[in-house]
């Protein structure tokens, strides 16, 4: 199976205990295609709804491939059985998320 990392960084994925497997970025990056329009501001502060569009550079499916793609992503393409985000983070003691355990599809 080939694995193709569709986010803009390296994962880290603990497969075992503390084993871990880095899926490098591949250079290319899936998207939810957005538009933001301006609203009120609150106390001085601008508010913005974001409208949600199309997925963008997700490839076709292709035999013996899995992408790995944000979890917005993901939720945009839960009919696809080859796309997947991040599984549960790992995070080390101040809170800061060094890696996930296994990927998530839907």
């Amino acid at each position: 199976m080939h694995i193709v990392n569709l986010t803009p960084h390296d994962l880290n994925v603990v497969v075992a205990g503390d084993d871990v497997r880095v899926i490098a970025k591949s250079g290319a990056v899936a998207r939810v295609a957005t538009t933001r329009t301006a609203g009120d501001s609150v106390d001085g502060i601008p508010t913005f709804l974001t409208t949600f569009g199309a997925v963008e550079g997700l490839p076709s499916a292709t035999q013996d491939t899995i992408y790995i793609v944000s979890a917005l992503v993901a939720s945009r393409c839960a009919d696809r059985a080859d796309v997947f985000a991040p599984g549960e983070l790992v995070r080390d003691g101040d809170g800061n998320v060094i890696g996930c355990r296994g990927f998530s599809r839907g």
